[in-house]
């Protein structure tokens, strides 16, 4: 077998025992305590908005070309370039916070997984690696997700250090001028301020690997913060401070401030709409990333997909376009990129793996994705990943 070909199957190598990410999802309910799982899985309000993300983005259909398809030279090329790096795929791995209640380390976990496969992945302000942690295992390739503080101070000290870390790429977000409204979060205490009820001493004491792993490695802590953080807070304490340095809305004042600060690339995640679109171009921002948060934010608004349904028309190629919220496996990121999307991201489907499989999750998880779009890209005769679009079914 040569050498490249050995490096690809063995890059393709999963766990057959959870092909899917709804297997992966049932493996991590079982393994980790409950309010840890439902502050990963569930949405705000009535879940109305994160059941229709993924609903909605699998009613895009797409058509098979078998006679007059471009691919007939062997695998279709997932691979993709972005911001003048070619990835191995169209999708990376999206910020996500406190990931390290959900599984201990998944943060590095994760990271260090998409550097391995050669895939973006987006640090969290809000999760539990820093960024001079999150760095070193990326060698200077993971992007930033900037929660946009309310000191301007503490805003240029952040900055300070992702320039000393080379990162290439800052995601200011956008869409989170309020924290949702979460009954699982409140009916479990991780709500903020937080509180450690009874009910989640019980469901740890009845998770002993999640326990145990917990104790070995640490208590989760918002790692990027704490230089930030007055020594000594209790849970009560630390939410009131979250609460305090996070209560600035993000304007285009504050974006423009950064514009001319960053001399990265500088991307606005969390564009729902096409007026978002214009002022995103208006300040010269490098892409977007069309989003509603998961379906965390605002249970009223549209799906991710069909903002960018909206979006596609008027601005591709005016500005980069990446979609996350909603996509679960690689037939979504398929769909997404035939609707016109430039790149995807996925945050759920990357924690159901880390927390049912352990430091081999981000890999399995990454390696499953690639071989579905391999596959749907197969199937309907599509030679690389920019020519999805002229498989797409219009109605």
């Amino acid at each position: 077998m040569p050498n490249n070909l050995r490096i690809f199957v063995m890059k393709l190598t999963y766990n057959t025992k959870y092909p899917s990410v709804d297997d992966l999802r049932e493996k991590a309910r079982k393994r980790v305590p409950r309010f840890a799982f439902e502050y990963l899985d569930g949405g705000c309000n009535e879940d109305v908005n994160l059941i229709k993300n993924t609903s909605e983005l699998r009613q895009l259909e797409l058509v098979p070309r078998y006679l007059s398809g471009k691919n007939d030279n062997g695998k279709p090329s997932i691979e993709t370039t972005l911001f003048s790096h070619t990835y191995s795929a169209p999708f990376g791995i999206a910020p996500v916070g406190l990931q390290g209640l959900m599984w201990p380390r998944a943060t590095e976990i994760l990271a260090k997984a998409a550097f391995d496969n050669n895939i973006p992945f987006i640090l969290s302000t809000v999760t539990t690696a820093s960024i001079e942690k999150v760095s070193e295992i990326t060698e200077g390739k993971a992007w930033y997700q900037l929660y946009h503080p309310a000191d301007n101070a503490l805003r240029d000290d952040i900055i300070k250090r992702l320039e000393a870390v080379h990162c290439p790429v800052l995601v200011l977000l956008c869409d989170v001028p309020s924290f949702g409204f979460r009954p699982r979060d409140i009916r479990n205490g991780l709500a903020m301020p937080p509180r450690m009820t009874l009910n989640n001493m019980i469901q740890i004491v009845l998770h002993p690997n999640w326990a145990l792993n917990t104790l070995f490695k640490g208590q989760p802590e918002f790692a990027t913060m704490k230089p930030y953080m007055p020594k000594g807070l209790d849970m009560k304490q630390l939410g009131l401070f979250m609460n305090k340095t996070f209560n600035g809305k993000l304007n285009k004042e504050k974006i423009a401030a950064i514009r001319d600060k960053w001399k990265g690339k500088l991307v606005l995640k969390g564009v729902a709409s096409t007026e978002d679109m214009d002022i995103a171009i208006q300040l010269g921002l490098d892409g977007v990333i069309v989003s509603n948060h998961g379906g965390r934010q605002l249970d009223a608004g549209q799906s991710s997909i069909a903002a960018l349904l909206d979006i596609v028309p008027q601005y591709k190629g005016k500005t980069t376009i990446m979609l996350d919220s909603g996509l679960r496996s690689g037939p979504d990121v398929a769909r997404a990129m035939a609707a016109g999307a430039d790149f995807t991201f996925m945050g759920r489907s990357f924690m159901y793996g880390v927390a049912a499989l352990g430091n081999d999750g981000g890999n399995h998880t990454i390696a499953v994705t690639k071989t579905q779009l391999q596959q749907v890209m197969d199937q309907v005769c599509c030679e690389k990943v920019a020519d999805l679009p002229e498989h797409l079914y219009k109605k």
